[in-house]
């Protein structure tokens, strides 16, 4: 089978960038071998979503000392990468059908953080904050290849005669949008999102679609704020970047502009969604008295929080987000993206993926093509199949 790999054997994660698409074995089931593979599927992929955290294993800034561990620990040196994913069940362990339901046939996609079921945080019901999670196609193989081996458990059951399939393989990161504005009810609300890269263009999709009145976007690339503007944003700001030597500090034309949009009070709920420093702060700084601040973007390193005395004082509350609520979030994902008369399937396919230029086919696999893809799109497709109706 093709797949898009990171072989420490071949390459140093310092000194490459990208990622190669190579033969390999296709994966099988051996429960004689291995028990867990009782409760795992094999999957023809049909399309995989490349993430922001792919763009970050490219360019090789992010997710380096996780990869290189995980390999470690599991003896290997490759890495198939890719975690969201549409595709169709074509074996199961002899575990899964009795208690997963799962059967050949099926098409779904995949939670992308496996969890462990034991620790603390499972035992209470918060498996997004598992303390031992795995993640696919950074802890283990991933869904960039033409077939891939997962836990049924992680499996989200997708009928695609509702869901477009270019659509449904991105449930994934979408499902990041919805879980940031399940924070809060936001009927009636004025939200504002800092950042609308990928997640935070999902999230004016979601914000509409839980009943925002209205949507503020502060972005400073144009065409993401072209896009904001497409998919409903009410208005589209353009931040100024912090000076160098004081890169936390907020940009007080932003914080102005939505004070003045919102009748002199601030936003209901801010959504920091890209996680530059002086854009936490500008959440901080636009939110009115007694609102939400919710934290999905992050950067490495240490960040300064700029008037701390403003967030108790104004009764702020910060509340910070990863990955997708296990699976209330998926529930409320399938519901937004079946109801057709909200528009949002629609929206993505027609703004975020431009009716299928975002979609490259692996089949015709170049390095330079794809990066192509990646430059013009906020969100690019994977094709690796089509399905089977």
């Amino acid at each position: 089978m093709r797949a898009l790999t990171f072989d420490r054997t071949r390459e140093t994660w310092e000194g490459s960038t990208g990622m190669v698409m190579e033969q390999l074995s296709e994966p099988v089931l051996d429960e004689k071998t291995n028990g867990s593979d009782r409760s795992k599927v094999i999957l023809r992929v049909l399309y995989s979503g490349f993430c922001g955290s792919d763009r970050g294993i490219w360019s090789r800034k992010s997710f380096g000392d996780m990869i290189d561990d995980s390999l470690d620990e599991d003896g290997g040196n490759k890495r198939i990468f890719g975690h969201e994913m549409l595709a169709e069940i074509v074996a199961v362990g002899s575990r899964v059908t009795p208690k997963y339901g799962y059967k050949p046939g099926d098409i779904v996609s995949t939670e992308s953080h496996i969890v462990c079921g034991t620790c603390f945080q499972c035992r209470r019901g918060e498996f997004h904050v598992c303390a031992r999670d795995k993640i696919i196609g950074i802890s283990v193989d991933g869904c960039f290849a033409e077939y891939a081996k997962l836990p049924a458990k992680a499996l989200w059951p997708t009928d695609i005669n509702k869901i477009r399939p270019e659509v449904a393989s991105i449930q994934e990161p979408f499902g990041n949008a919805v879980h940031a504005c399940q924070v809060t009810d936001l009927r009636g609300k004025t939200v504002a999102i800092m950042g609308t890269g990928a997640i935070g263009l999902f999230a004016i999709l979601v914000a509409k679609g839980m009943g925002a009145a209205k949507v503020i976007g502060v972005e400073p690339n144009l065409h993401h704020r072209t896009l904001a503007t497409r998919l409903g944003c009410d208005h589209v700001l353009t931040p100024r970047r912090a000076p160098k030597h004081e890169p936390h500090i907020h940009d007080p034309d932003i914080r102005e502009a939505i004070i003045d949009l919102t009748e002199g009070v601030g936003a209901d709920v801010s959504l920091e969604m890209a996680g530059f420093n002086d854009s936490v702060n500008n959440a901080i700084q636009s939110t009115r008295r007694g609102g939400k601040v919710v934290l999905f973007g992050v950067r490495n390193g240490p960040a300064v929080l700029e008037d701390a005395h403003r967030v108790v004082m104004n009764g702020l509350s910060l509340h910070g987000v990863v990955g997708r609520q296990l699976f209330g979030t998926w529930e409320v994902t399938k519901a937004l993206l079946e109801q057709s008369d909200n528009g949002i399937q629609q929206a993505i396919w027609d703004v975020m993926l431009n009716k299928g230029e975002a979609v490259y086919d692996t089949q015709d696999w170049q390095r330079d093509a794809f990066e192509d893809v990646l430059g013009k799109h906020p969100k690019a497709i994977l094709k690796w199949a089509d399905p089977q109706y």
